[in-house]
């Protein structure tokens, strides 16, 4: 469900203390290439997964200050270190110093594309004209988060929280979320059939979408599940569940009514790449496809099988995130599990749960929203056990909790059937707490 720019950040939480360090990913690219506008940046691959990278300064230490990486983990005894790769100084991995200000100091790379198009006139002299357009677009940095990272156990309400309701500071049963830049949370606020979003410290929202009752017109939403904001386009893009469509509608405020992007789909969960291709999970067909704009077919990504068990199968797939690679990690609900498609795959294979519904950390029941970082670590909105749960690479057999895990409940340490995860661009962590009403924010400030 992120459309937009997102920060990488490393954090490290524990009960006395919170240290936390940004960096951003340099995803396919080689060891040492420049990986950013400041030329001292560099990129060191990740030892654990050999496919991401850490964009820092490749000058932060010599090689006769670092140390090897715990052997058997690939973990770094100090918090502010990661284990990586750099052969220059060392054959084995060793852990590498990533300052707190490392976003600042490597800022990421703008992608540029170029088209030059030349025309030739002949007669009794020859002209040349060239035109040149330039396209710019801010890629995608996704969060990065530590092995052994905690989170904050204590949430604070920044929407809704004042009992089930349809006045602009109030929500009912909120579904899908995303965080924009400027850490305003936009909101499909489902059985009040319309999209709100919070500025940052306002205790009122405002309606950006829907909001005219249930129904099917153009200025309509019914039963909203998911949302997300396409950057290109300056617009949102809505799961408009119980009228089987997508649609878009401009985020400009003289806007009434919206557009039909996909039709005669039961939508549940959104996501577009940096390619701008839209994911898209179907509930009534248990499968996911990517469309490209304007196409209102798609192609089949995952499921498409029937309802069931089996590795080529999914059931009641719920949210949806899809990695540089185009592999696509679906919350495949009934089935109790997190799949992974990778492109052009045929089955998936199980990266979280076990396929049994259970409250172990080895279980899932019924999951719901999803991200994944550029570590390859899973979290999980685990809906049934009122809890977000993380799986990371290195043991993959269990989860360890995020935040929640401590019954259902309306405390600030606990939800009520939550139903979906964002983070911003500080590392902060939000939740829509479904039953009761809000959207909470664990903070790692």
């Amino acid at each position: 469900m992120f459309s937009k720019v997102i920060y990488c950040f490393i954090f490290v939480l524990c009960s006395v203390s919170i240290v936390q360090v940004k960096s951003q990913a340099c995803n396919g690219m080689s060891q040492y290439d420049r990986c950013s506008r400041n030329s001292a940046c560099a990129c060191f691959h990740v030892a654990s997964t050999p496919d991401t990278g850490i964009c820092t300064d490749q000058f932060a230490a010599t090689c006769s200050e670092l140390v090897p990486c715990e052997k058997s983990t690939n973990l770094c005894n100090r918090s502010d270190h990661q284990c990586v790769r750099h052969p220059q100084c060392q054959d084995s991995p060793v852990c590498y110093p990533i300052p707190t200000f490392n976003q600042q100091f490597c800022p990421p790379t703008l992608t540029t594309s170029t088209s030059t198009s030349t025309s030739t006139s002949t007669s009794t002299s020859t002209s040349t004209s060239t035109s040149t357009s330039t396209t710019t677009i801010q890629q995608s940095v996704i969060p990065n988060i530590t092995v052994n990272a905690t989170s904050a156990r204590n949430g604070v309400t920044v929407a809704g929280g004042k009992g089930s309701g349809n006045a602009t500071n109030q929500l009912h049963l909120p579904s899908g979320l995303v965080v924009d830049d400027d850490q305003t949370v936009v909101i499909a606020d489902t059985w009040n059939h319309r999209i709100i979003q919070w500025k940052k410290d306002d205790t009122n929202g405002q309606v950006v979408a829907g909001g005219k009752g249930l129904g099917n017109r153009t200025d309509q939403l019914n039963y909203p599940s998911d949302v997300l904001i396409d950057k290109v386009t300056d617009s949102f893009i809505i799961c408009d569940q119980n009228n089987r469509r997508v649609v878009r509608w401009s985020r400009h405020s003289s806007t009434t009514q919206g557009e039909i992007l996909i039709n005669s789909i039961f939508c549940y969960g959104l996501f577009m790449d940096d390619q701008r291709d839209l994911y898209v999970s179907d509930i009534g067909k248990h499968e996911v496809r990517r469309y490209q704009m304007g196409d209102n077919n798609g192609i089949l990504v995952a499921g498409g099988n029937r309802a069931g068990s089996g590795l080529n199968q999914l059931k009641l797939p719920t949210y949806l995130f899809v990695d540089r690679q185009q592999s696509v990690y679906v919350s495949d609900r009934d089935n109790s599990r997190v799949m992974k498609w990778e492109k052009g795959a045929t089955q998936g294979i199980i990266v979280a749960g076990d396929q049994d519904k259970g409250s172990a950390l080895t279980q899932l029941s019924s999951p719901h929203g999803l991200f994944i970082d550029t570590l390859g670590a899973i979290h999980v909105v685990d809906s049934g056990n009122h809890r977000v749960i993380r799986w990371v690479q290195v043991d993959k057999k269990q989860g360890t909790v995020m935040v929640g895990g401590n019954g259902l409940g309306s405390r600030a340490n606990q939800f009520y059937s939550p139903e979906d995860l964002s983070f911003d661009q500080h590392g902060n962590l939000y939740v829509t707490d479904r039953h009761n009403h809000r959207v909470q924010r664990f903070s790692l400030e």
